[in-house]
Parts: C-alpha cells; structure tokens; sequence
C-alpha cells in the first residue's frame, strides 16, 4: 500500500524513480524496491519523500509503521545486506570495527560525533550496533574475520579501563568458532591494504560485493577487475599480518598495559 501511494504521488510530481531518489538522497534501486514493496523505507525516507512530493502527510500517516531507524542512510542498503551474508571479512585502519565494539566504546564514538547527537539518538545508534553484531553467532553460522591495524586498538576510546574492557572483548569473540582476527604485523614497512579500509561480503546466493566507505558516504563494488583486485588483496593481507594465535598475544599485551 505503501509502495502504491509513493508512486501516486512521484508520478503526480512527474519525477522519475532516479529523480526523487536524487532528492531525498537515496538510489533509485531503493525508491524502485520501496514502490514494489520489496523494501521498508529506511532512516529518513518517508520524511523527506512526503515534502519534496508535498504529499501534506499522506507519506507521513501511511508510512508510520515503520521502525525509525537510527542508522546512517547511506549505510542501510550495506547493513541489509550484511544480515543475510554467508561470509563477511573486514580490513580496518583507524577504528574498531562495529561489529566488534562494545556498548561502552560505541556509545564513547556516538557521543563525540560531529555535529553531535542528542542522547535518544546516542543510544539508537549503540542499539542499532549492537543489534548488527548478532551475526556473529547466527546461525547458520557466517564466516567472519577481520585483519586489523593495531592502532585503533591503542586507541583508548571512552578511556583506558574501556580501551582494556573493548580488547578483552575482541579476545573473547576472536574464540568463537567461525570468526578469526588477525593484527597486520606493526613492524612491517609496507602492506598491501595502504589504500584504506574495505568488507566483503558473499551472499547467502554466493554471490560476491565489496564495500567501501567514507567520511559521509560509501559504494558497493560489484563488477570485475575491481571486485576480484580486492578478494585478492584481503588474502595478501591475511599472509601479511600476525597469525590469529600471535595476535591474540599482541592484544593480551596491549590490554595488559593497564
């Protein structure tokens, strides 16, 4: 029904799927998915889909169903996506991964985010994480690793005894069967992840993307060479760095500091 009065109203506008997309700052895919009602709109897209169609609150009423969802936009298409994934491996440079972080060092990111959150938003965002980590112990279970740059885990985030709680956390989930986590050796004078951070991920269908982000932003990588250059540089990367056994030893004594 949703989808139904969505496409009333853009057609009305005489915007094209692309059109509004642009407008409300999402793809055309996702406007496109939303009118077949294959998708819920996500974060602000009824919102901002009721004014630029000025629609008076139709979008509003019909659409108030939905979960509000404190994720960022542009990241919601990747979070849907990672929900069903069969395998998910992360190179990571400057920040914990969130699937590895605790409430206490999410909820230390969310509250010096520029421009600042209110404290409902704060915890939305801690929530909306921590609900993203239950793929780590889903079943069927998802065959997950990370390799990780050590800085970020020095980094004492909401403190030193969090910076400590965050490690002893990473140690405990690197145990579970299906998730390794390796540190890239910090004595290595170069490496082939120095263009930055990336997540692959394959689909339940085996299917195969890469994701890549920004400041405020992010792209799915999806077509050859491009995707096949970056599963080849994550293997590099799992050669280059410590083994799983060496890292956990690194960590222990980076957390043992305290």
């Amino acid at each position: 029904m949703f989808g139904a009065l969505l496409r009333f109203f853009r057609e009305r506008a005489g915007l094209s799927q692309e059109a509004l997309g642009a407008k409300i700052r999402f793809s055309k895919s996702q406007v496109a998915m939303v009118e077949r009602g294959e998708r819920t709109p996500k974060g602000n897209f009824v919102a901002r889909a009721d004014q630029v169609l000025g629609a008076q609150g139709a979008l509003l009423t019909a659409g108030a169903e939905f979960r509000a969802s404190h994720l960022a936009s542009w990241f919601e298409e990747f979070a849907e996506v990672e929900t069903g994934a069969s395998a998910r491996h992360e190179y990571e440079t400057h920040a914990v991964p969130g699937l590895l972080q605790t409430k206490e060092h999410a909820r230390a990111v969310f509250t010096n985010h520029h421009p600042s959150l209110d404290d409902d938003e704060i915890e939305g965002r801690v929530a909306a994480r921590l609900e993203r980590q239950e793929l780590l112990t889903r079943k069927p279970a998802a065959d997950i690793g990370f390799v990780l740059e050590l800085h970020p885990l020095a980094r004492p985030i909401g403190g030193r005894q969090a910076r400590k709680r965050q490690l002893h956390h990473i140690l405990d989930v690197a145990k579970l069967r299906n998730v390794q986590v390796q540190v890239m050796a910090p004595d290595r004078t170069t490496h082939a992840g120095l263009n930055g951070p990336f997540v692959l991920l394959e689909t339940a269908e085996r299917n195969r993307l890469a994701y890549v982000e920004g400041q405020s932003g992010s792209f799915f990588v999806t077509e050859q060479p491009d995707l096949g250059d970056l599963f080849g540089k994550y293997g590099i990367l799992r050669a280059q760095a410590l083994s799983p056994e060496a890292s956990m030893k690194l960590i222990e004594e980076v957390a043992g500091e305290e």
